[in-house]
Formats: C-alpha cells, sequence, structure tokens
C-alpha cells in the first residue's frame, strides 16, 4: 500500500516525539516542604513531609551521633555533624544519598555555612577549635581556635563576626572571619550551648544550659544587654509569629518540658506563653512565615509542631532515637 504524504509525516511526527522522550532527563527532584532531623542515638536522619507530617524516609548514616544540620538556601545540599565519630557528612537532598565524608575534629558538634555559602564552619568542642570547609572543594582550609569546650557558631547579618559559644569559660566568642581573629570575649552565663540571629540581624540569642536563662546580644555593640530567666537547662531557640504581631522568640526548656514564648522588643522581654510540649525538648525550626514551630523531643523521640497563633501542638510524627537538630525546607 503506498503512503500518503500526510501519513509519512505523522510517522515522522511520532518518531521524533519518541526520540525526545528517550533522551529526556526525568524532572527534578522536588527538595521543598521537608523537615530534617538528626538522631543523635539512632545515628540517622529523619526525612518528613512539611505539609502532612508523615516519614519520607529515615536516611542511615556511616557514622556515629548525629547532632546539628545545615542546609543550603537551595535546599539541595545538607550538612550533618556526627558527634562520636568526629565527622560531617554531605547529603544529596534529592537522592538522600551521602555524597561525602569529611573528617573535621574530635567530637564535631555543631555547623554553619557563611553568609555567601562558599564556607562551612564546623565546631569541633573535643579539640576546643573550628574546622573551615571549602563547600566547593570539600576541603579543610584551616581550623581556628575557639575557647573551651565550644558549642555553636553562627554568623552577623554582614558576614564581618562569626559568634561562637565558649561553653566551659561562660562566654560568646567573637571572631573576625577575615583573619579568624578572636576580637571580643562576651560574659553570658553558665554553659552557653545554642545561640541564633535575631530576624532582623541586630541581636544575638543564646541559652546558658547550665543555668535557667536565656540572654540578648547587640550585635552592633557586641555586648550582652538582657538576661532572661525562663526555666531549667534552656537549648535551642526559635523565631515565630503569634498572629499579626512578632516576631517572638520561642525557647525549648529542655527539663521543664516546654517551650518558652518571649517578647522580643528590646526592654520587654517578658514571658507571654509556656507551651508543654512532652519530655524533654531540644531542637527547634520556624516555617518561613513563622506560624509554625518544629520541636524534637528526647525523651519520646518524636517531633511535634507547635501553631504559635493559637500557642497549641497541632501534630506530632516517630523520628528516631534522641532527635536533637532541626532543619526545614519550606
Amino acid at each position: 500500500m503506498r503512503r500518503t504524504a500526510w501519513t509519512r509525516g505523522v510517522l515522522v511526527f511520532v518518531a521524533l516525539v519518541l526520540a525526545a522522550c528517550a533522551t529526556a532527563e526525568p524532572p527534578p527532584v522536588k527538595v521543598n516542604n521537608r523537615l530534617y532531623v538528626a538522631n543523635e542515638s539512632g545515628n540517622s536522619l529523619s526525612v518528613i513531609d512539611a505539609n502532612t507530617l508523615s516519614p519520607i524516609k529515615t536516611v542511615p548514616l556511616e557514622a556515629k551521633g548525629a547532632h546539628d544540620l545545615a542546609l543550603t538556601r537551595d535546599g539541595k545540599t545538607l550538612f550533618v555533624t556526627n558527634l562520636l565519630s568526629g565527622v560531617v557528612i554531605v547529603i544529596d537532598t534529592a537522592t538522600l544519598q551521602a555524597t561525602a565524608t569529611l573528617p573535621t575534629g574530635n567530637r564535631a558538634h555543631s555547623v554553619a555555612l557563611t553568609n555567601d555559602e562558599k564556607q562551612l564552619w564546623v565546631v569541633n568542642i573535643g579539640e576546643n577549635n573550628i574546622s573551615v570547609i571549602d563547600v566547593a572543594r570539600l576541603r579543610i582550609l584551616g581550623t581556628i581556635p575557639a575557647g573551651k569546650a565550644p558549642g555553636h557558631i553562627r554568623f552577623g547579618r554582614d558576614g564581618r563576626f562569626a559568634y561562637v559559644t565558649s561553653q566551659e569559660d561562660g562566654r560568646v566568642l567573637v571572631i573576625d572571619t577575615t583573619n579568624h581573629q578572636t576580637v571580643k570575649s562576651i560574659a553570658v552565663g553558665r554553659l552557653p550551648h545554642f545561640i541564633i540571629p535575631s530576624p532582623d540581624g541586630k541581636y544575638l540569642w543564646g541559652g546558658n544550659t547550665g543555668g535557667n536563662e536565656v540572654y540578648v546580644i547587640d550585635m552592633e555593640k557586641n555586648e550582652r544587654v538582657a538576661t532572661i530567666p525562663v526555666g531549667p537547662k534552656p537549648q535551642h531557640i526559635a523565631f515565630g509569629q503569634r498572629g499579626m504581631f512578632g516576631p517572638f522568640a520561642y525557647v525549648a526548656v529542655e527539663d521543664g518540658d516546654e517551650v518558652v514564648v518571649l517578647d522580643t522588643k528590646p526592654g520587654a522581654y517578658a514571658i507571654v506563653d509556656r507551651i508543654k510540649v512532652g519530655s524533654k525538648p531540644a531542637g527547634l525550626a520556624a516555617s518561613p512565615e513563622g506560624g509554625r514551630i518544629y520541636v524534637s523531643l528526647q525523651g519520646t523521640d518524636q517531633l511535634v509542631v507547635i501553631d504559635t497563633g493559637t500557642g497549641r501542638v497541632i501534630g506530632q510524627v516517630g523520628v528516631g532515637l534522641k532527635p536533637v537538630g532541626v532543619a526545614a525546607s519550606l
């Protein structure tokens, strides 16, 4: 049978479509609307769907003591510190596979990306220093002294200074990021642990885990301007709204089994709420608009969600053993 021009055209079109389908790359995996939880005793990473609060995957880690997390702004790469193994594991969030393991030092505790995301700074408690990693090449560039038993690290709004808690010294060290020299040491209290800048970048908030208070540092003057009692063993801090108002500081109070909410207006700093969440809250993360706070519970191996508008726990999901660090890609 003789083929018409129309038939030949259809066959050519179909062939082109099939060829395109065969060579086209699969659509990229969406890595937003996720929560990541570091399970310290479980040596694993829990990945949770933030919309449904259902587990996506538990990623086993070939290292011990998963503790802190740092996520790139595009949500594509996650860095996990491992206390007992002294390494940082690099996770591709699209595949949820480890792409590298970097030995950084004894008891790699906390981690933070510089503002330009070109470097990763890792606090090594057991060696009293910070390892500086080139993110592009995944190579350690050197180490920086960081007091006694350094805890957590954060960077100022313009990236000029890094702030590191020195737990045994009871101080926050201010490090110049250009020459890696400590330019100031600020007394804050007993066993200062977690720190986080306020949303406007003007103040640094931290908790004295060896005591019962949080403190506030003016990041322009690099001076402590407030100390606020909240309850025994304050841990991580996050910022959220309360309806149309805010931001408010949400503080995990481990030995109080609660999250304490503080007014952040300078000069006020009053407690406005106490929210019972469950046994031994530790890590916190906030949604971008501040309407939800995610809390890891070490005592029951769960992640719970606080609705900041009502001040109530509205959901929970099981994770791994002793969850600590929480990161959100939303």
